[in-house]
């Protein structure tokens, strides 16, 4: 089947993206990551400061800032309470970042269906489907990164353009660096020379010396023009950032050198295929193309031990590793496709026929499963979803049997990205049966509401982000620095986070009447008494009115 797909490849790629990381952008709730982002942004419009980044009107530079200008852009155009467009710019660039994986595999290797088959399993990760719909900015440095590997592979490969390349190949590098720092440049820039090194032994290289060394000055000096302005122009708060940030990458969520081992696992419904993929000495002599085949294994492979030897580790760090993984599962499963029928060896079938028949057997079950466990939570348009899904994943599960039976490879590998098609576009909007929590209260009521509408206020305590985003507006915080600020109005409001009331009441009761009036609660999935709980998420909020009039505040 894919062969006969073949002159649609790039309509297929953008209609797969269209339907994992366009459909039900807004549904999911807003996630930590994304509330420190989507504040900065918002407070880039209300200030018209684009520089000298904020998070609820303290600097926050820790983070380069294009994505959020990218974000601050699309949330000007929807809305800035539109999750859909806040989402938008991480859409479009890892669809950009998959397209580009695309056109690098057909200069690496020359076979477009060998890049279609990679587009596809990179656009199915587990990782890659939840970087792409959250506003993170991880997609958006690899997604840049992708594009400067690209043409600095044709500058390499290539005698004609040469300029033309190192100045795309250093822009896109430069923007990768703007959107976070050195994270791709060491995760997936520097992986990529040390393979292309041990596959292309960087033959042609000395004659491109300059073309490669003014791709440096370019990229990184691009990248490093936020970080000199901000120091020039803030330096004693850039300077207490920078110094928490590299302290935390040696102190903070370390983990052992072996964290990582497990990284294949991130690519989600492609585990297996991808463990064996990177059995480097049973599939060196099967591929199509065993140069390709060892760029994209030691790729792969280097970008994991360099993640490894940083002591500061995060699942999420992965990322950049599932870019070369997706190429060099794609060999495995174009292995598949051509010589699957032929393989006498039935060892090498059991895990063909478990990985697939196990999706198999998840979409037949669903539509029990599911109604087990999701009726009595469903209601109005959910049943149309849930219907909907059910129909489908049974109906794929029967076709990837019948597939595995008749040792077609293709169609299952096919069917199988429709599975991953049928969950974002149908069984996304479900994912809202988990909101759960019995006593939510959203903290933009008390934004909205006219009572309050004349009292300033304020926050006591470290505000979870989430609650800061949905409040809707800078909560000016009173306790900074180890000081504690007293407002000089006689009557204002207080969000004080769990773990510091008691201090807020020490401090404040003496001169004011603190008067409890209500307790958000903005953890979506978990009620109080359940363990998933967070109590970060939850503040009360008070009114304080000074007990004389003569207070000198």
């Amino acid at each position: 089947m894919l062969n006969a797909l073949k002159n649609n490849y790039p309509i297929l790629i953008l209609l797969v993206c269209a339907s994992i990381f366009f459909s039900h952008l807004g549904t999911l709730y807003i996630n930590i990551m994304e509330a420190r982002n989507f504040i900065t942004a918002r407070e880039i419009i209300n200030n018209n400061e684009w520089l000298l980044t904020t998070m609820n009107g303290l600097p926050r530079y820790e983070k380069p800032p294009l994505p959020t200008w990218l974000t601050a852009i699309t949330g000007s155009i929807f809305g800035m309470k539109s999750l859909f467009g806040l989402r938008l710019p991480a859409a479009l660039i890892v669809t950009f970042l998959i397209w580009m994986c695309y056109e690098l595999g057909i200069k690496i290797h020359n076979n477009k269906r060998l890049s279609f088959i990679t587009s596809l399993i990179l656009a199915s990760s587990f990782y890659i489907i939840f970087s792409g719909r959250n506003g993170q900015w991880d997609i958006f440095t690899h997604g840049f990164m992708i594009a400067a590997i690209y043409y600095l592979f044709l500058l390499f490969q290539q005698k004609n353009k040469v300029w033309i390349h190192t100045v795309l190949a250093s822009l896109f590098f430069g923007a990768s660096f703007l959107s976070k720092g050195p994270v791709s440049p060491y995760a997936l820039w520097l992986p990529f020379i040390i393979a292309y090194g041990i596959a292309y032994k960087f033959t042609g290289i000395k004659n491109k010396i300059g073309p490669i060394m003014v791709f440096l000055l370019i990229g990184l000096g691009l990248g490093a023009s936020w970080f000199i302005y901000v120091r020039l122009a803030d330096p004693e708060a850039f300077l207490a950032i920078t110094t928490e940030e590299t302290a935390n990458w040696s102190s903070y969520n370390v983990r052992p050198f072996y964290y990582y081992w497990s990284f294949f696992t991130q690519s989600g419904i492609w585990t297996i295929p991808s463990f064996i993929a990177l059995l480097y000495p049973y599939l060196k002599n099967k591929v199509s193309n065993p140069k390709a085949y060892k760029l994209s294994f030691w790729w792969t492979i280097s970008a994991v031990i360099l993640l490894s030897m940083i002591p500061e580790k995060k699942s999420r760090y992965l990322l950049p590793v599932l870019i070369p993984m997706a190429m060099n599962t794609a060999f495995y499963i174009e292995y598949l496709i051509n010589h699957f029928k032929e393989l006498k060896n039935k060892k090498e079938t059991y895990p063909v026929y478990f990985n697939f028949g196990l999706i198999a057997l998840i979409g037949l079950a669903f539509p029990i499963g599911g109604y087990v466990l999701f009726n009595d939570k469903l209601e109005g348009s959910m049943w149309l979803y849930f219907i909907t899904t059910s129909v489908l994943l049974f109906t794929i599960g029967l076709f990837i049997l019948k597939g595995l039976k008749q040792k077609n490879i293709s169609n299952v590998f096919l069917l199988t990205i429709g599975f991953i098609m049928t969950i974002m576009t149908f069984g996304f909007p479900i994912s809202k049966v988990f909101n759960t929590n019995t006593s939510f209260k959203n903290v933009d009521t008390l934004a909205a509401s006219s009572n309050y509408q004349n009292l300033n206020i304020y926050s006591f305590g470290e505000l979870a982000p989430e609650m800061v985003w949905l409040y809707g507006r800078e909560v000016p915080r009173l306790d900074v620095n180890g000081m504690i600020n007293t407002p000089t109005k006689n009557n204002f409001g207080v969000l004080v986070t769990l773990k510091k009331e008691d201090l807020f009441k020490d401090h404040f009761s003496e001169f004011f009447d603190v008067k409890l009036i209500d307790t958000y609660d903005v953890n979506y999935t978990a009620s109080p008494d359940q363990k998933k709980h967070k109590s970060r998420l939850v503040a009360n909020y008070y009114i304080l009115t000074a007990k004389t009039s003569g207070n000198s505040l």
